[in-house]
This record gives structure tokens, C-alpha cells and sequence, in this order.
């Protein structure tokens, strides 16, 4: 059996999910209108069923998925990961009427939300602070590999196949899904884990030593016992002490989604149609937002530890603001298609270079030890809870609304993030996890008064 106690080694293996999470969530794009046809859903029910539904699954697995996590270990919740997207993958390609693709796609929706909280938490456990930025964001990197080789699959699936081409869109997966299952079975537990919730100090400490050797492991374990040294339960999450990360994450979250990113992605076919590019070029459109999305994404990873989260945030700020407007304009006067792809492309570089970049890293680090399970479900949650709903009205939306009155709300959004960004966002690079907590006024001392506190209102 594959086997690594090599960081980089285990935290591209945990990344594949994060490839089938960007495979997963946007192969559906390209079965989006032949499946509408063939099984003559209104836009309601699409909405609805088939395209949203996966999101809900989503929903689900971010929100509860740092229960599991926390209980049986990320290494775990990962192997259970790869199963669902094997299952979810096959019971799509082979489903037979609209109920059965739902549930197939929800459990696929359960494998992306557990994915999106498991695997920032494994990676930013096992890595030095140096580091952490670029291991984590391996994470987004690969959600945008998984993205381009879906559209690249569809593309090329679409026009070699005139009949069923959805099925074989959707059930190709079950092979990237297979290859992650053997190999994450092979990758070590979380050190952190080991420490707070099994209080399996050698295992750690052994650990520890090959993935991350230094001269002051024995300091960093007594940081991890001490941070641990309390356990605390959800009613302790919602305290006023995690309120400030806690706010952090949720704004994240929400500005990721009304920037219109999935928006763009699970729609693009119809958006570039609406902007009059020709039917047959559509796929082809969309396979530039696969190229441009990983480009840039490769760019935010060499950049993460360097410039650090909140410079990229600025920067993905600016860019969203200027390409959305640019979207809307193209709208606005009938510009010609190819100059609404240009500017969606410049608007997916700006979400790779930014937001794309900075999310899961960020709310992976910004929770102390005892809470990061709660802290990542709840900015997940949050970052799917509103994909789902953009996600559900978008049929009915751009039947309602012009795309200049869509694309300008989505830019006016992304003003409100930029002063989030200037006003609130600290930075957090080069800080252990540990550190973090100081940082953010969240220290061990501090927290094991609020808890002992929260035990007496209990008792008494």
C-alpha cells in the first residue's frame, strides 16, 4: 500500500479531493441543458433537483463535517470522502429519471462540503507556518484543475458523443475518484489531532519529527497540550470570545459567493449564449475559464506567503470590481461576445489571484485548536449555504433580470468586500497556529476562564 509521512507527499494526496470537489461541482454545466430536455423540467424543478441539489448536499457535509472530523480524525472523513464521490459519480451516470441524478449529485454534495472542511484542517495541521499558505491553497489549486478538466472532459465528451454524452460526462469521474480512495488510505493522521482529542502525545511528537522537522518540537507540543487543555463545546464556539474570527469567516464566506463565481461557473454555457456567442463555440468559451482560473491560481499559491493573504485580498478586490463592471457594460450596450468572455476571464483571474486563494486558507487558520473543527463548518457552511441559493435562483433569475443588471449588482457586492478587506481583515501569514490564537485575542489562558465560566452558568 502507498504510504507517506513526506508533507508535500500528504498534502497533494489530501488535495485530490479538492480535484473532485472542482470536477464534481462543475461537470454539471455541461449536462445542464440536455438534461432539462430530455426529462422536460421546468426551470423551477432544474433549478431546484438538478442543479442545486448537489449544493444542498454540500451544504450538509460543510456544516456537519467538522463533527466526524473531530470525533474519528481527518484522515478518516477523508477515505469516506473518496467512497461518496465514487458512489455519487456512477449513481449519476447511471440514474433514470430526475429523482435518482438528485440523490446521486446530493451525495456528491456531501463528499465537496466534507472535503472543503476536512482537508484545510489536515493540511494546515501538518504543515510549519511558512509553508502553510502555499500546502494549503494546493487545496484550491486543485479545485481549479478539476474545474479545467471538466470543462476540457466535457468539451470533448460533447461533440464525440451524439447520444448520452451527460452520462459518460459525469460518470468519468469514478476514475479520479478510485485513484484518491487508494492513495489517501496511505497518508498519516493530524499530529494536532493525535494531541487534542487522543491525547497520543508519541504518535504526535513521532510524527511531528518527519513531517515537520525542527529544533523546537517539544515547544510546539507544549503549545498544542496547552491549547488542548480544555475541550470545547459548541455552546463555547458561540461565545463572545470566537466572535471576531467567527465574523471574519462568515464575511469571507459570503463576499466569495455574491462575487458571482459560481454563478459564472455553473452557468457559463448560458451566459456566453445570452452574450451571443455561437452555440457551437460555447464549450469552447468555457474551457478559456478553466485555463485562466488555474493560471492565476498558480500565481495566488507563489504569492500566498509572500505578499500574504490580505495584499491578494486587495488585489482580487480591485479586479472583481473593475472586470464586473465590464461584464455589466458589454450587457449594457450589445458589445460583441467575445468581449463579455474576455472580461469573464479577467473576473475568474481575480477570483483565482484573490478570493480563490485566500479562503480556505484563511478561515483554516484563523480558529484556535479546540474550535477549528466548528470555525471551518461554519465558513464552509456559510460559503455553501449561499452557493446553493445562487446556485437554485439563477434559472429563474436570468429570465427576469438583463445580465447588466446582474453583473452590476454582483460588482456592487464586491465594493462592500473591498472596505471588509481594508477595515476588518487582519493578515495572518508567517504565524504559527498557536500564535494565531494570540493574535486574534484568543489565548489559552483567556479561553480556559471562558469555558470554566460557561461550566459554572451550566451548574449553577
Amino acid at each position: 500500500m502507498f504510504k507517506t509521512k513526506s508533507i508535500l507527499l500528504s498534502s497533494i494526496v489530501a488535495a485530490i479531493a479538492g480535484f473532485l470537489f472542482g470536477f464534481d461541482t462543475i461537470v454539471i454545466s455541461g449536462a445542464d441543458q440536455p438534461i432539462q430536455e430530455l426529462w422536460e423540467m421546468s426551470n423551477l424543478f432544474h433549478g431546484t433537483f438538478i442543479m442545486s441539489m448537489a449544493l444542498w448536499g454540500t451544504v450538509i457535509g460543510a456544516l456537519f463535517g467538522g463533527i466526524p472530523c473531530d470525533k474519528y480524525g481527518r484522515k478518516k472523513v477523508l477515505i469516506w470522502i473518496g467512497i461518496l464521490y465514487l458512489l455519487s459519480a456512477l449513481g449519476s451516470a447511471f440514474a433514470l429519471n430526475p429523482y435518482m441524478f438528485s440523490i446521486s449529485r446530493f451525495i456528491g454534495g456531501l463528499g465537496v462540503g466534507a472535503s472543503s472542511v476536512a482537508v484545510p484542517i489536515y493540511i494546515s495541521e501538518i504543515t510549519p507556518a511558512k509553508n502553510r499558505g502555499k500546502l494549503v491553497a494546493l487545496y484550491q489549486f486543485n479545485i481549479v484543475f478539476g474545474i479545467l478538466i471538466a470543462y476540457i472532459s466535457n468539451y470533448l465528451i460533447g461533440t464525440a458523443f451524439a447520444e448520452n454524452a451527460w452520462r459518460w460526462m459525469l460518470g468519468v469521474e469514478a476514475v479520479p475518484a478510485a485513484i484518491y480512495l487508494l492513495l489517501v488510505a496511505g497518508i498519516p493522521e493530524s499530529p494536532r489531532w493525535l494531541v487534542l482529542k487522543q491525547n497520543n502525545i508519541s504518535s504526535a511528537k513521532s510524527l511531528l519529527e518527519q513531517l515537520n522537522p525542527r529544533d523546537d518540537i517539544e515547544k510546539l507540543i507544549e503549545q498544542i497540550k496547552k491549547s488542548a487543555s480544555k475541550s470545547a463545546e459548541a455552546t463555547v464556539f458561540f461565545s463572545k470570545r470566537f466572535r471576531f474570527p467567527i465574523i471574519l469567516a462568515f464575511l469571507l464566506a459570503f463576499f466569495n459567493q455574491v462575487s458571482g463565481i459560481n454563478f459564472v461557473l455553473y452557468y457559463a454555457p448560458r451566459i456566453f449564449e445570452s452574450a451571443g456567442v455561437a452555440a457551437g463555440d460555447v464549450l469552447g468559451a468555457s474551457v478559456s475559464l478553466g485555463v485562466v482560473n488555474l493560471l492565476f491560481t498558480l500565481l495566488g499559491m507563489y504569492l500566498i506567503d509572500r505578499a500574504g493573504r490580505k495584499k491578494l485580498m486587495y488585489i482580487g478586490s480591485f479586479g472583481y470590481i473593475l472586470s464586473l463592471i465590464g461584464v455589466s457594460w458589454a450587457f449594457a450596450t450589445g458589445a460583441e461576445g467575445t468581449v463579455v468572455v474576455i472580461f469573464v476571464c479577467a473576473f475568474i483571474a481575480s477570483h483565482a489571484v484573490g478570493q480563490g486563494a485566500v479562503i480556505w486558507v484563511f478561515i483554516s487558520e484563523i480558529f484556535p485548536n479546540v474550535v477549528r473543527d466548528y470555525g471551518m463548518s461554519l465558513g464552509s457552511g456559510t460559503h455553501w449555504v449561499f452557493a446553493a441559493l445562487i446556485t437554485l435562483v439563477t434559472p429563474m433569475v436570468l429570465s427576469a433580470f438583463t445580465g447588466a443588471q446582474i453583473f452590476g449588482f454582483f460588482a456592487f457586492m464586491m465594493v462592500l468586500q473591498l472596505i471588509f478587506v481594508w477595515k476588518v481583515m487582519p493578515e495572518t501569514k508567517n504565524l504559527t497556529l498557536e500564535e494565531m490564537e494570540l493574535k486574534l485575542g484568543v489565548n489559552v489562558k483567556e479561553l480556559e476562564e471562558v469555558i470554566d465560566e460557561d461550566e459554572i452558568e451550566i451548574k449553577s
